[in-house]
């Protein structure tokens, strides 16, 4: 028998894991695409594979793991050191490997290594000065929309240049020409937005051989979470870092793709034993997770999605209670309703941590906000990234940032007069003006503010006092970076902790006094300073080598899902797309309606409505023990008080009608909740329905896009009356009957 003290890495992962999940841990060479199902322990097998590697002789200097959040990188780090994994692997985010490269590289990149990383803020500054430059009317072209159609080509990795010889028609054309200047702005401000860090990495990597060979040679092993919402950028980052050994491992589920809107691109991992032909093919179809009633409905649903993978869900725990869906009045009384049975679940014991309650749109927590709080039911809204968007944290961060890059113009115009020194828009103006003739920064232009003949003797001195301040802080701050002896970046000791350093300028800039000043109206944003503070000395205690650079980039790379507590003790309200990577005990899903999920603007399309189906799957395969799902008859729209119409989606989960009621299949793992006072209406509200129908359940109908299908339900409510039927494509629709144009056979 062999001693504990003699038990290797691989004995012990080889007694823990199930066969399928060795068979992923122990792959060894050679590309590995492992489907793993919603809680199959996907982050486990990533993180024994890290280990196994290590101890099957790869150094750690060697092993590359890219996930999507800070959080899961730190979980992975965490855990792989649990299992006697030695340091030295490098895990992180793809934007964190992104920046990581182009700071070492930066000189091969033609950028400035300290250079600023742009949060989406910052963006919108830059994006209405270029409308601006570009002589056009922000109203015909909207911040928002010229920026979200420059992210969309950025991620496709189509540059101003190409795009602006590609350009067709007015908007393109025109966009082109914002697009440029944009792009112009951003490195005049030595500034890089999210889809830079990705775009200028992977173009890097393909137009330097040497740079592409040398990456690919350290990170010998390539392990990629969440493949299913990689974009094109990434994917060809990925290629490129895998080019000299194919040793990539992708892990992920294509029923789990929900970030289309961002640029994912489901075929990344749908077409990976394609562009790898050698891959070995892995299932993770155990799930840990959740029971088996909750299970069957995930299946139900996500069988109706044509773009996927087939696995089955194969549950590990006993049965628990089925599915509830709950029909309510209104929006309002959704919301009583849930904290209703939230407080019953309270009373049964159930920690308020152990539940969370999901939705489509941000807009739908109000109403829950307002009945919790009536309530007394504790909550926090996990929207984190908020924080750092509040003004007295942006100003504190903004004073750091220019210690690091004088070059950003967005955060020094912030600063500059912030809190009030005497310094107004028309002498700052004529420094820019003084500037711009120059060809010099705005920085550089503050050096030379005696110069500057049209502006007061009594404003150059503020300004060179403010200048003087600046220049104070700098030096206990990190200022010298440079490629040094083998391109590794370094970094001249400081004098300051990063949280040290924010308290010193947060009390000598006159921020702090300026807060105090303002009595009660101060005392939140001072508490929320502390905070900032308290957070950036936890960075420093946790950081093997922490540099205010490096703390700049955690911070602008910081997401919602980053900032969940489940510390708090409160019941957790979030999106669906929050909720990915996330775990609860009792899951409450608001708002299952055409319209909100899914979603009015993906009606059109079918790839649209299977990325809806996805993110409704991923919200009831975050439930562990109970799933409840709502819907309400009527909701407040845009101030008016509509119908709604059940979502598609609850009839694919198995709910169907008779004449009379509802029918609960009883292997769909639905059930209709016992009927109190509140849940009467349901029946009564379904009874009335039946009575002079124009269709009945089980008539055979043509629609002239979606072909023949068959009668589920219908709705008589006179105009807005509506249909759902079950097409032979496989496809479930709710249709408005005034807009169906459906022919009964």
């Amino acid at each position: 028998m062999t001693h504990p003290a003699q038990q290797t890495i691989h004995d012990i992962l080889d007694r823990q894991l199930t066969p399928s999940q060795k068979k992923a841990v122990f792959h060894r060479e050679g590309p590995l695409l492992v489907i793993a199902g919603p809680g199959s322990g996907k982050t486990r097998v990533i993180t024994c594979r890290i280990a196994a590697l290590i101890d099957s002789g790869v150094h750690p200097h060697n092993i590359c793991a890219i996930t999507f959040t800070n959080k899961a990188a730190e979980e992975m780090r965490q855990r792989a050191i649990a299992l006697g994994a030695s340091g030295g692997a490098h895990i992180s985010t793809f934007h964190s490997l992104c920046v990581r490269i182009l700071r070492r590289y930066a000189q091969q990149a033609g950028i400035n290594p300290n250079f600023s990383i742009y949060d989406s803020a910052d963006q919108t500054r830059c994006i209405k000065d270029a409308v601006k430059n570009c002589e056009l009317d922000a109203t015909s072209f909207p911040p928002g929309r010229m920026l979200n159609a420059i992210s969309t080509l950025k991620n496709k990795l189509i540059t101003p240049d190409a795009f602006s010889r590609q350009a067709d028609d007015y908007f393109s054309k025109t966009l082109a020409k914002v697009y440029a200047r944009y792009q112009d702005i951003l490195k005049e401000h030595n500034a890089l937005d999210f889809d830079d860090l990705l775009m200028d990495a992977a173009f890097l990597l393909e137009r330097s051989a040497d740079i592409r060979n040398e990456l690919s040679n350290r990170f010998k092993f390539l392990l990629i979470d969440e493949y299913q919402d990689t974009n094109h950028a990434q994917y060809r980052i990925a290629r490129a870092l895998a080019s000299a050994h194919d040793n990539i491992c992708a892990t992920g589920d294509p029923d789990q793709s929900i970030y289309r809107w961002r640029g994912a691109d489901i075929r990344n991992i749908l077409a990976f034993e394609r562009d790898w032909p050698a891959a070995v093919v892995v299932k993770l179809e155990e799930n840990f997770r959740s029971t088996p009633n909750i299970l069957e409905v995930a299946d139900r649903l996500i069988a109706h999605n044509q773009k996927r993978k087939e696995k089955t869900l194969v549950p590990t725990r006993p049965p628990g209670q089925d599915a509830a869906v709950r029909e309510f009045d209104d929006e309002a009384d959704e919301a009583k309703g849930v904290a209703r049975q939230i407080q019953q679940l309270v009373r049964k014991g159930i920690g308020f941590t152990d539940i969370a309650v999901f939705y489509r749109i941000n807009a739908q927590s109000r109403a829950l906000e307002e009945a919790f709080i009536r309530s007394k039911t504790p909550y926090q809204i996990v929207r984190g990234v908020e924080f750092y968007n509040r003004k007295e944290i942006r100003d504190i961060l903004a004073y750091l940032k220019i210690l690091v890059n004088p070059s950003d113009e967005i955060s020094l115009l912030r600063i500059i007069n912030n809190p009030p020194r005497g310094l107004g828009k028309t002498t700052i103006d004529k420094v820019r003006d003084y500037a711009s003739r120059r060809g010099l920064t705005l920085y550089d232009a503050l050096k030379n503010a005696r110069q500057i003949d049209t502006i007061p003797d009594a404003a150059k001195i503020r300004l060179t006092a403010f200048l003087n301040m600046i220049e104070n802080f700098k030096k206990d701050a990190v200022l010298d970076i440079s490629a040094g002896e083998n391109s590794k970046l370094k970094i001249e000791n400081r004098k300051l902790s990063v949280a040290q350093l924010a308290e010193r300028i947060f009390k000598e800039s006159g921020l702090e006094k300026s807060l105090k000043e303002q009595g009660a109206e101060g005392k939140d944003a001072l508490e929320n300073i502390d905070e900032l503070i308290n957070a950036a000395s936890l960075y420093d205690r946790q950081t093997e080598a922490p540099s205010l650079i490096d703390y700049l980039q955690q911070i602008s790379l910081f997401s919602d899902v980053d900032v969940y507590d489940p510390a708090c003790r409160r019941v957790a309200l979030m999106t669906l797309h929050c909720a990915k990577g996330l775990e609860f005990d009792h899951v409450f899903i608001v708002g299952a309606e055409e319209g909100l999920l899914p979603h009015e603007q993906s009606a059109d399309e079918d790839d649209e409505i299977e990325e809806e189906r996805r993110l409704f799957f991923v919200g009831i395969t975050r439930a562990k023990t109970t799933l409840h799902i709502s819907h309400a008859r009527y909701r407040t729209i845009r101030g008016q008080l509509l119908r709604t119409i059940p979502s598609q989606f609850l009839f694919e989960l198995g709910l169907e009608s008779s004449e009379t009621d509802y029918v609960i299949p009883a292997q769909a793992g639905i059930q209709l909740s016992n009927i109190s006072e509140d849940d009467e209406r349901l029946v009564q509200n379904i009874k009335s329905k039946i009575e002079n129908r124009k269709f009945r359940r089980g008539d055979i109908v043509l629609h002239k896009k979606f072909g023949l299908g068959t009668v589920k339900d219908f709705t008589d409510i006179g105009e807005d009356s509506s249909v759902v039927v079950a097409f032979n494509t496989g496809q479930v629709k709710s249709l408005l009957l005034k807009y169906a144009n459906l022919k009964k056979l």
